[in-house]
């Protein structure tokens, strides 16, 4: 079999049985479409199935030589590993060269976070005087106080909004749906959005229930709120890495320092694993031991 059939074949696959969101899938396809091409340009236009385990091993080492960092090289591998197995289910293949290929071993990664001071500069150098700015506001404050991934942000629709409850419906990734508490001051801002400036703009009759909009009345795109966070925050002179994420994170954080609980936390962020909210928290082994002597059935 072709490597474009399998690879439509293999994205259908993650799509609609593994569940994997948009962004994923694209990084997924993209990273076998980059060996496709190394196999077809380097293994005598090998098909996918005479790739063996060395073929593999040559070509990881090929890209660890780029001074790529470890989580994408660990992202390749998981790619790598989830298209042969995909092969060997599918029994195009009789077996799975992948199988034995290790990843990088990834130390704790942490994104930085942003006092809550750190929140308040960035809001307080929005020029609130224009639409743009009121907009900008709103969305700030819905990434630190709902603790949103980006991706759930600018696909956030006002029909998911309920201001009586004071919650948000979010749809996260793999198509989970998660309830998250919506602060009156975050709700205020977000009726001052749509009250006074969405309304008086264009609206793209495709996006018509989408909260967010850009200036042709469209959904607002991943890179513009990257853009409009990174100028924000060196115009308050915050020397951070900052990004969407930042925001989540911090969210997560200041709720844990205020003594909120890890499964509260987890159920905010929309982990499926306490293991992942533990990191992203940066629990350090000693409070994570408490939790769990805490919550144990042996231990009650």
């Amino acid at each position: 079999m072709e490597w474009n059939e399998t690879l439509e074949n293999f994205s259908n696959y993650l799509k609609f049985e593994r569940n994997f969101s948009d962004n994923t899938l694209d990084a997924y396809i993209r990273d076998i479409t980059k060996f496709k091409n190394y196999a077809e340009d380097n293994l005598d236009n090998s098909k996918p199935i005479d790739i063996t385990y060395e073929n593999l091993q040559e070509y990881l080492l090929l890209l660890s030589k780029q001074k790529i960092s470890e989580r994408t090289q660990s992202r390749w591998i998981s790619s790598i590993k989830s298209y042969f197995k995909y092969l060997l289910e599918e029994e195009i293949r009789e077996d799975n060269p992948a199988t034995l290929l290790e990843g990088p071993k990834l130390g704790l990664y942490l994104p930085d976070t942003l006092s809550f001071e750190d929140v308040e500069r960035i809001t307080k150098n929005i020029d609130l005087s224009s639409d743009l700015g009121i907009r900008n506001q709103c969305i700030i404050e819905v990434l630190y106080g709902c603790g949103l991934r980006v991706s759930e942000l600018i696909e956030l629709k006002i029909s998911d909004i309920n201001f009586k409850e004071s919650f948000l419906k979010v749809e996260g990734k793999g198509s989970k749906v998660r309830y998250v508490p919506l602060a009156k001051y975050t709700s205020k801002l977000i009726k001052n959005y749509i009250e006074k400036v969405r309304i008086n703009g264009k609206i793209n009759k495709k996006h018509e229930d989408v909260l967010f909009l850009n200036s042709r009345g469209a959904a607002m795109s991943r890179v513009i709120v990257f853009i409009i966070i990174k100028e924000l925050a060196e115009k308050a002179g915050i020397r951070k890495n900052i990004s969407p994420h930042t925001f989540r994170h911090s969210f997560a954080t200041h709720l844990l320092q205020n003594g909120a609980d890890l499964r509260f936390i987890q159920e905010m962020l929309g982990h499926s694993s306490i293991t992942t909210t533990e990191i992203y928290t940066h629990l350090n082994t000693e409070e994570l031991h408490d939790v769990i002597l805490k919550y144990h059935p042996r231990n009650i």
